[in-house]
């Protein structure tokens, strides 16, 4: 691995401009990307570069060969001192596939770090220590949500394609003026209720963190969990997967979804007990659409893959051209926010994490 430095990559000027956020009055802005080669080549679009060269100085550290999609980075002493090293002087830090986990010791190498961000990866197993952040007075802001925008494409299309038991002919049915149920009410989800809105269905929610507020701005209602799964005609599961979340939807839940029912799963598939799902789907009264699976792949002789009633893809819900690039692009708002003296929109704070770890009390602080 290259030392990431100043020169581990090309510092990229823009024109000079007075910053309106962190750094000194005269002193342009440095933000740095910490990343892997891949993300530099396929996630930095030219139009996004160009914005942020246009308020900051762009340094790059290559962390190529520390990808860690899935879980947190391992710990690694000697790629710690290196980001710690790259961090120092830096207005903004940006980390993601390949960079380290930036830990209390990255943050008090720099001591005029205004924001971290993690660009896109598991978004609960984090890159970065939020506890510490605070501590630091560091905003953590996280842009994984860019692909919130093309699962939420592909439930709606699961959602039609189960209304409408594509591969059969006998039960065709229109996702039109139907009653839909969301399980979980994040980024996803408010993308989908925009573009289901246009087939006129009724939408109820159940999400006990939810701000309740949010029912009369979008047009939703919320509900119990038992009646968002007997009460509507598809039901779309969204929830994260949190030690709370974890087998919520067991025999005696799918046991209320009513024959007819369609039910989407594009959120993460230890969300529903497998057991108590295939039983459920044995009858042959439901259809099920699903995403996500558990375990994952599906094995190839699993019972799941035979039944008519189930339309199957292999996880690929969030995966688009456009997601790669669209994580930076939402980045470098929050970052052009940052120097602006506003407060990012995309913030990571304690209570988050703590409901990603299951530690919250629905409704209440953690």
């Amino acid at each position: 691995m290259s030392e990431p430095s100043a020169t581990s990559g090309p510092v990229v000027a823009g024109t000079p401009e007075e910053p309106g956020g962190s750094a000194a009055p005269g002193k342009r802005p440095v933000v740095g990307v910490a990343c892997d080669a891949e993300v530099r080549e396929h996630y930095l679009a030219p139009d996004d570069l160009a914005r942020l060269t246009a308020i900051a100085d762009v340094r790059y550290a290559d962390f190529t060969g520390l990808r860690s999609v899935a879980a947190q980075p391992p710990p690694d002493a000697d790629s710690e001192a290196e980001l710690a090293k790259f961090a120092a002087g830096l207005d903004a830090l940006v980390v993601c596939h390949g960079a380290p986990r930036v830990t209390e010791r990255v943050l008090a190498a720099a001591p005029g770090l205004a924001m971290v961000g993690e660009l896109e990866g598991d978004r609960f197993a984090g890159r970065v220590d939020v506890d510490a952040a605070d501590r630091y007075g560091v905003l953590v802001v996280d842009t994984t949500h860019g692909s919130s925008y093309p699962v939420a494409e592909w439930a709606l299309a699961l959602m039609v394609l189960g209304m409408r038991d594509v591969g059969r002919w006998k039960r065709r049915t229109e996702l039109t003026g139907k009653r839909v149920g969301l399980i979980g009410f994040g980024h996803i989800a408010w993308r989908l209720v925009e573009l289901v809105r246009p087939y006129g269905v009724e939408v109820l929610v159940h999400d006990p963190y939810s701000p309740r507020e949010l029912a009369d701005a979008l047009g939703v209602t919320f509900a119990p969990l038992d009646a968002v799964l007997a009460g509507t005609d598809v039901v779309v599961c969204l929830a994260p997967l949190t030690p709370r979340t974890r087998g919520l939807l067991g025999a005696r839940e799918l046991g209320l979804l009513a024959p007819g029912t369609v039910f989407v799963n594009v959120s993460r598939g230890a969300i529903v007990d497998s057991v108590a799902l295939l039983a459920r789907l044995r009858r042959g009264d439901v259809v099920a659409c699903l995403d996500v699976h558990d375990p994952e792949p599906v094995p190839p002789d699993a019972e799941i893959r035979a039944l008519p009633n189930v339309f199957l893809s292999p996880h690929v819900a969030g995966t688009t051209v456009e997601s790669r690039t669209r994580f930076f692009g939402l980045m470098v708002e929050e970052i052009e926010r940052l120097f602006r003296g506003t407060e990012p929109r995309a913030l990571l704070t304690r209570r988050v994490v703590a409901i990603r770890d299951g530690l919250a009390q629905p409704g209440g602080a953690a």
